[in-house]
């Protein structure tokens, strides 16, 4: 199981259109029931996203190929100010967020 946390702030003026590419990509994801892939996306007062992937091995490309992440990817940095920084990550605890492994 691979675990990635990414952050980054919008320019105020982006922050709706970035929550929209967003909120395409979590569509094409249910419609595509992709398998061991889970995925949380949240927008902070601030404008700040933070973004929690969870792939299981062999499925750790799927998410990177779907037409919606492209398009979300796509002029990413241009709508920053804060560019995007991933970095793996540990749960520590869990009480009903996330499934039971």
């Amino acid at each position: 199981m691979k675990r990635t946390l990414i952050r980054y702030k919008t320019k105020p003026d982006m922050a709706d259109r970035n929550a929209e590419l967003i909120a395409g990509v979590f569509a094409e994801l249910k419609a595509a029931k992709l398998e061991g892939v889970r995925y949380l996306s949240l927008r902070l007062d601030d404008d700040t996203f933070v973004h929690f992937v969870e792939t299981e091995a062999d499925s750790g490309s799927a998410l990177p190929g779907l037409a919606a992440f492209k398009a979300f990817q796509n002029g990413i940095r241009e709508r920053c100010i804060e560019p995007p920084q991933p970095g793996g990550v540990t749960i520590v605890g869990n009480y009903r967020m996330l499934a039971e492994p």
